[in-house]
């Protein structure tokens, strides 16, 4: 499958990455604030990495997760997208929707907006049954933007993330899932 380059919602434009954005993002995965319900920030060096391991997903599955930049100013912003969850549990194999946005545009929808769209591009163009998305218990703000999207809390889903040690504070994670039938519901409801 070509992969899928760009996503448009009414103010921000999905994007591949560029080398010009490492600077911006890897400035995000250092910031504590962003980062405060991850185990640790990222260096310049694993941020780079990171993206490598997006750009490796798109060559690979044909979506990933995707630059993000507002449409009036070009601003890069964060990223938003699809992944194939990466570690063994009860839900998986499975695709999950993911977004970090920048704290500077934080509070005005974006990552809504742009999660918004990137579930339209799973039913609609990869024709996918189910997207799941996880954080970690205390992390209030991602679950919102879960459900300002439509996904549902599965309270049997909820699980210790295998990649933390047992005792970390973020381990306990929290699943929420959404359907085909339920996103079209949304959308028609």
């Amino acid at each position: 499958m070509d992969p899928i380059q760009e996503l448009e919602s009414p103010r921000l434009r999905m994007r591949p990455w560029r080398d010009t954005d490492l600077p911006e993002f890897a400035a995000m995965c250092a910031n504590p604030q962003v980062m405060r319900y991850f185990p640790a920030l990222l260096s310049r060096l694993e941020s780079a990495a990171a993206i490598g391991r997006v750009r490796g997903h798109f060559a690979e599955y044909g979506y990933g997760m995707w630059a993000v930049e507002r449409k009036d100013t070009g601003a890069f912003i964060g990223f938003t997208g699809l992944m194939n969850v990466s570690f063994a549990a009860a839900f998986t194999p499975a695709v999950e929707i993911g977004w970090r946005l920048a704290p500077e545009h934080w509070g005005f929808g974006y990552a809504s907006e742009a999660a918004w769209t990137a579930l339209r591009c799973a039913f609609d163009r990869l024709a996918l049954d189910q997207v799941v998305s996880f954080t970690s218990q205390s992390n209030l703000p991602s679950q919102k933007v879960m459900q300002a999207i439509g996904m549902h809390r599965d309270l049997e889903g909820d699980f210790e993330h295998p990649e933390l040690v047992e005792g970390h504070p973020l381990r306990p994670h929290v699943l929420y899932r959404i359907s085909r039938a339920q996103w079209l519901e949304t959308l028609h409801g």
